[in-house]
């Protein structure tokens, strides 16, 4: 259980009794907890959505909504989008990489991080009430599932060095495919038929943003697997609300 302690230590600021796992390559092997993680995300996000369509208008709760999401995973994914996005400003994959590194916001990162928020509450609020359970449980653990998906694929942009490095040496490139078989089948319980295409959707914009990443850094960072959970939870959202609107689920 302590790999699972420090699974739900990384990804939320909710306090978590116990030892959590603290041998070199931990977090990757506390990777296959990730989107379970996700999946009480999910739960208690549903909660609060009830609670707050009830308290407030539509737009106004998905606002709130997305809010809570973001206090309560710390922002953590959110400041990983940032400072990867920040790094673009670099000419060589060196200094993007010493761009990332820098804590301070940088405007391409201060952009990213407003047109996140405001993708995540539009797409919110454009899903009919009704469908809202389905699409928030599925979002964040669809999120969870992207750096596990993607750390298998490609290499670290700097072996040996930082969190995004000791995190792919300990990720097992079995987790990948039993949770996104498990997803599959809940996304198909919870949608229908076409419910495997939204995950399908945004597993594929997981594998564009790291293929980007990668382009233009030589391999993955820890703030690049960081956003991949942004761009997993945002590209279900998108879907959802796109695929609903077409009908198709």
């Amino acid at each position: 259980m302590s790999y699972l302690v420090l699974a739900l230590r990384f990804l939320t600021v909710v306090p978590v009794p116990g030892r959590e796992a603290a041998e070199p390559g931990a977090l990757g092997r506390a990777a296959w907890w990730f989107p379970a993680v996700g999946l009480a995300l999910g739960a208690g996000l549903v909660a609060a959505d009830r609670v707050l369509l009830r308290l407030v208008p539509p737009l106004l709760a998905a606002v709130l909504l997305v809010a809570a999401w973001k206090i309560v995973t710390g922002g953590l994914h959110l400041d990983g989008l940032a400072d990867a996005i920040d790094g673009l400003a670099g000419h060589t994959a060196e200094r993007r990489l010493a761009i990332m590194r820098d804590s301070r916001l940088g405007v391409f990162g201060g952009v990213a991080l407003g047109l996140a928020l405001l993708v995540s509450v539009s797409a919110v609020d454009a899903v009919p009430a009704p469908r809202h359970p389905a699409v928030l449980l599925l979002a964040p653990a669809v999120g969870r599932l992207a750096p596990v998906l993607i750390g298998p694929l490609f290499p670290a942009a700097t072996p040996g060095e930082g969190a995004g490095a000791e995190f792919l040496a300990g990720l097992s490139p079995w987790a990948t495919p039993v949770h996104v078989a498990l997803l599959w089948i809940l996304s198909a319980i919870l949608l229908g038929p076409w419910g495997g295409l939204l995950l399908s959707v945004a597993l594929v914009f997981a594998l564009l943003w790291a293929v980007f990443i990668v382009s233009r850094v030589g391999g993955l960072t820890g703030d690049a697997l960081g956003g991949s959970v942004e761009i997993g939870e945002m590209a279900t959202l998108v879907a959802a609300a796109s695929l609903i609107h077409l009908r198709f689920i």
